[in-house]
């Protein structure tokens, strides 16, 4: 059965919208032109949501409770990589349990990564201190040396670390080196520090001389307690977080696990963020750190992820914005119906949102924002999500829709800023991610 009615190759349902923007837009952008008001966006048709979900654990009593993607070192020190150093680096967690499991990642190394020593503690009184009542080792299979083979990723035994919902963790390993490129998240939004040495015990933040705003051979963290799954947030910059205030747990997920934390417990679930600043559907991003294209790391990011059970899906502007832009938005559909049906191939639930306004940013034009209003229609309208929402009708300028409202804007016209995250983050009902059962 198909997910939803085909869509023609010759892509004639969705020409009419192209055009009708391409006119709008030139009425826009002439001198003497005036944009007439907003309609109201249409419903999205759905599936009836409640028959096919319900609030379901993984079969193993683990689901993923951080995550991040990563990207291949190509620059800089991700090219360069570590020679005795140890990195400490804060998680933070959307939903708590009574154990956790370390997931590392060598998935783009060249050589085999040697980790010496691993450790988890919850933070201490000062930034990068760890509080010494919980300073656990962290080993695989016994050990607490480890060689993760080049192109893999590895999870640790479990750790008897009771951590809280909505909380941070400090992981630091030790790398002697050298470790050759390194598999890093090129935009943490988040402080790490780094030392000279075997410094995984060391109980202060002195001991660390310098800091990074990457996440560096981290993969996930792994709870064990009372959550019924996991949602992974499919995205570029805007799910990574960019125009947020860093440190402070303002990307749009960190707010929808707030809101998530207030429902009752059965229908909580972890929050994963495989947001990458830059990444695209269909190409490899153009800058360092910017990650395989998303259908390349769907399995990885996605599919695989601990009690996964929901995949929210807003991705694409960069498709259409950057150099070597997607005209064609009869090939964005396409991936998206790739991801669609591939999730749903593995009993996820697929959400998916609507592509926020970008007039202003430096690459707009009225023909790329012609994709963009084609590709929304069909979000909107297809039927082919499990539930949709409308990040555009959120976002944009009710005066100016083709712009973001100002009060949202992180300043560049196209990232949203700590209120914009907010906002999108209510925007979204946290029963229609509730983890798919079948």
């Amino acid at each position: 059965m198909p997910l939803t009615r085909s869509v023609p190759r010759t892509f004639r349902p969705w020409i009419a919208p192209v055009t009708a923007v391409l006119a709008a837009v030139a009425l826009v952008a002439g001198p003497a032109g005036a944009l007439p008001e907003a309609a109201a966006p249409p419903d999205a048709p759905a599936r009836d949501l409640t028959a096919t979900t319900t609030a379901v654990s993984s079969a193993t009593g683990w689901v993923g409770t951080w995550a991040t993607g990563v990207a291949e070192g190509e620059s800089g020190r991700a090219l360069a990589g570590f020679t005795d150093t140890t990195i400490r680096q804060r998680m933070h967690v959307s939903v708590g349990g009574s154990e956790v499991r370390l997931r590392l990642t060598n998935v783009h190394g060249e050589t085999p990564l040697v980790v010496e020593s691993t450790t988890l503690a919850l933070p201490g009184a000062a930034r990068g201190d760890v509080d010494p009542d919980t300073l656990h080792t962290v080993t695989f299979s016994g050990e607490p040396r480890v060689t993760v083979p080049a192109g893999a990723e590895l999870v640790s035994d479990p750790v008897g670390l009771r951590i809280a919902d909505d909380s941070d963790v400090l992981v630091s390993i030790y790398l002697p080196g050298p470790t050759g490129p390194a598999t890093y998240h090129a935009g943490a939004h988040s402080t790490g520090w780094i030392a000279t040495g075997d410094q995984t015990t060391a109980l202060g933040a002195e001991a660390y001389s310098g800091t990074t705003t990457s996440f560096w051979f981290l993969d996930g963290l792994d709870v064990r307690g009372p959550a019924s799954g996991s949602v992974v947030f499919l995205g570029d910059s805007i799910t990574d977080g960019s125009g947020s205030t860093r440190d402070a747990n303002r990307r749009w997920p960190d707010y929808v696990a707030d809101l998530m934390l207030q429902e009752p417990r059965p229908h909580r679930f972890g929050i994963l963020n495989a947001g990458m600043g830059g990444n695209r559907l269909l190409l490899d991003a153009n800058s360092p750190g910017q990650g395989d294209n998303a259908l390349a790391r769907l399995d990885r990011d996605v599919l695989t992820q601990t009690g996964v059970g929901t995949v929210f899906v807003f991705e694409g502007i960069n498709d259409i914005q950057q150099p070597n832009s997607q005209y064609d938005p009869e090939a964005l559909i396409a991936a998206y119906e790739q991801i669609i049906q591939r999730a749903h191939d593995r009993g996820l639930r697929v959400v998916g949102a609507t592509l926020g306004p970008f007039q202003g940013w430096g690459s707009w034009t009225p023909e790329r924002e012609a994709v963009r209003s084609a590709v929304n229609t069909w979000i909107r309208e297809s039927g082919a999500f499990d539930a949709v929402v409308d990040f555009d009708a959120v976002l944009r300028d009710p005066d100016n829709p083709l712009r973001m409202l100002p009060a949202y804007d992180s300043g560049d016209n196209l990232h949203p800023g700590d209120a914009g995250y907010q906002a999108m983050a209510e925007a979204v009902d946290p029963s229609v991610l509730w983890p798919r059962g079948r």
